[in-house]
């Protein structure tokens, strides 16, 4: 069986030269593409909670994984420890929030997913998911191309049980 022959750089080859001007436009153009294909920083809201609070947000914030329904983490602007995102359109999550208001009606309802209680209240374009039930708020807004927008919290399920300590199951 014939071998491939070995991959020989451009330049290596016998008479033929390559022009710097053409091969930096090369390098540019193609560093431009990946550059321009990806998303620059998610603009979110920093809450300001109690110190206590923010102390356990930021250890959670921290423990959040690496992809959320397959949605590499992403730079959040400001650059916070209570805050992070995932994807484009943005899965943005913030931590240290206040609870929602329509938590506390009467007709408001807990779910859990992984052992982790959820209020879920349907926005504009999507949804936003808030932790009932534990020692801080984490918030997460799943924009609805991602639906069904709850199955990101399985993804983040370990880390809020981890870092999110448990007052009151959800009911």
């Amino acid at each position: 069986m014939p071998r491939r022959p070995h991959l020989t750089p451009i330049a290596a080859v016998p008479g033929r030269r390559v022009r710097p001007r053409v091969a930096l436009a090369a390098i540019t153009v193609g560093l431009t593409t990946l550059t321009g294909c990806s998303p620059g920083p998610v603009e979110i809201a920093v809450p300001s909670p109690a110190p206590e609070v923010a102390d356990a947000c930021t250890a959670l914030i921290q423990a959040m994984p690496a992809k959320v329904l397959d949605a590499k983490r992403r730079k959040a602007e400001p650059a916070s420890a209570l805050t992070t995102a995932y994807g484009d359109p943005a899965i943005e999550v913030t931590c240290g929030v206040a609870p929602p208001a329509g938590m506390a009606q009467a007709q408001s309802q807990c779910f859990e997913v992984n052992g982790v209680g959820w209020y879920a209240e349907q926005v504009t374009n999507g949804y936003l998911f808030t932790t009932i039930g534990r020692k801080v708020y984490l918030e997460l807004a799943v924009p609805d191309k991602y639906a069904p927008e709850a199955n990101a919290l399985t993804d983040v399920s370990d880390a809020v049980k981890a870092h999110n300590t448990l007052i009151t199951p959800c009911t």
